[in-house]
């Protein structure tokens, strides 16, 4: 599908212009431009992102409302909507992101230091743990897309594919909200507005249960199924200088019924294939937080090897290739998996003795891999929270995570080289090359046909 075609730019907006000087272009995608600008009221260098796609830009501000004032998620300064213009946001920029800070340790002989390492994730833990106390579900996460300051503060981005299950707040079972800490200073690990409390194992499920009930008469999702391009916010870390209704618009944004799919059915063509959970590359449109968890996993296990985990080429590629890690799925390690919808036409040979993730974690500690187990598993009701992890011991033991100020943060963020090994994050194809896997055996079935791979 090609992307909508733009009939005016954002340098024509006089209420853009008469705020902001658009100083460079800095990312550039199908469906949103970002460009860097100096807020001319004070000075404040910013990113300006030009967004084409309606869904993206409802859910992107709507998830950014909720998540104000959390300090692991990137500051949303104001919004410039109307009838028949592309959404145009304000957000801080940020100039680096964590894809930069792994590429830039690869070319050093030690890699990264274990108490950077712990730093790092301990910030991503606090920011995905916001999203989802809220029961927002970010669905594209990905090293380019955790976005760094100067300071070393990272801040989940890019919400274009988020997803809202159900009303913020729901988890406040608790009088004292959680903190962590955070480079000498308390930072609470949830939204900036509200009590956060432990999010128990089951009120989560029996919650989600609820929800999904609930919103599948009202609401809708739409196949995103595009290159993203590189159209994070980039920038430097601010705090948001918003009015009491900051984030008004002029243009009454109502989600569109005409997008082409089910009302109520979630897609399963989201995130970056690297990433993407074998519950999505099985085509399940009834999942939740969890395919985030997943991306957590594989992120974690990219900063402990420099590498990434399951760099796939096609959707079966990538299917083959954690089948051969953990093993076949079925039934056994994961009660139901059966009945996702593509489980019955694409089955691979059985594999015998499969290496486990130890294997692609060579040279780390049991407690690291320990750690990246408990998010890379089949049963999505398995996989550890946000909350669950940041209390594990991993972060308690020497090495200490250090301190924000002593993180290594490298000058500029990667470009988007075609010959990048970071290219490829940006590719969200789902057809799947079935030349790339040699003979396959395809067998005719009563309810259609099933395909063997080797």
């Amino acid at each position: 599908m090609d992307p909508p075609s733009k009939s005016w730019s954002i340098h024509t907006r006089s209420e853009i212009i008469a705020k902001y000087q658009i100083l460079e272009r800095v990312g550039a995608g199908a469906y949103a431009d970002v460009y860097r600008g100096r807020r001319l009221s004070d000075d404040l260098i910013v990113a300006l992102k030009e967004i084409h796609d309606y869904q993206s830009a409802f859910r992107e501000i709507d998830a950014l409302q909720i998540l104000q004032g959390s300090p692991n998620v990137v500051v949303l300064h104001e919004y410039f909507w109307r009838e028949d213009e592309d959404a145009v946001l304000v957000l801080e920029y940020l100039r680096t992101d964590l894809a930069t800070v792994i590429d830039d340790a690869k070319k050093k002989k030690n890699g990264l230091p274990v108490g950077e390492i712990k730093r790092w994730m301990m910030q991503i833990l606090c920011g995905v743990d916001s999203c989802h106390r809220n029961m927002i579900v970010h669905r594209d996460l990905k090293p380019g897309n955790l976005l760094i300051g100067d300071d070393g503060i990272l801040k989940l981005a890019d919400f274009g594919q988020a997803r809202i299950l159900g009303e913020p707040g729901f988890d406040t079972s608790e009088e004292n909200p959680q903190t962590y800490e955070h480079d000498g200073s308390s930072l609470q690990a949830g939204s900036g507005n509200q009590e956060q409390g432990t999010v128990l194992r089951e009120e989560y499920f029996r919650v989600l249960d609820e929800l999904k009930t609930k919103r599948s008469a009202e609401d809708i999702d739409k196949d995103t199924n595009i290159p993203d391009g590189n159209t994070s916010c980039l920038a430097t870390c601010t705090t948001s200088d918003i009015d009491d209704d900051p984030l008004k618009s002029s243009f009454s944004y109502e989600a569109r019924e005409d997008d082409g799919e089910e009302a109520g059915c979630l897609t399963s063509c989201v995130g970056t294939r690297w990433f993407r959970a074998p519950e999505l590359l099985y085509g399940s449109t009834n999942y939740g937080l969890e395919i985030d968890l997943w991306s957590l996993g594989c992120i974690f296990a990219e900063l402990l090897t420099l590498d990434p985990l399951f760099p796939g080429t096609a959707d079966i590629d990538q299917l083959s290739r954690i089948i051969n890690v953990l093993g076949n799925l079925d039934e056994k390690a994961w009660p139901g998996c059966s009945k996702l919808p593509d489980y019955g036409i694409i089955s691979f040979s059985k594999v015998e003795n499969p290496p486990g993730l130890e294997a692609c974690l060579p040279n780390r500690s049991p407690d690291e891999v320990a750690l990246v187990k408990k998010l890379v598993c089949y049963d999505p009701a398995k996989r550890a929270t946000a909350t669950e992890l940041l209390h594990d011991k991993y972060f308690n033991e020497e090495p200490l995570p250090v301190p924000v100020s002593e993180l290594h943060v490298p000058l500029n963020r990667k470009g988007e080289d075609e010959n990048s090994p970071w290219h490829d994050y940006n590719y969200m194809g789902s057809d799947s090359d079935l030349e790339d896997f040699g003979p396959v055996n395809i067998t005719k079935t009563g309810t259609g046909f099933s395909i063997q791979f080797p």
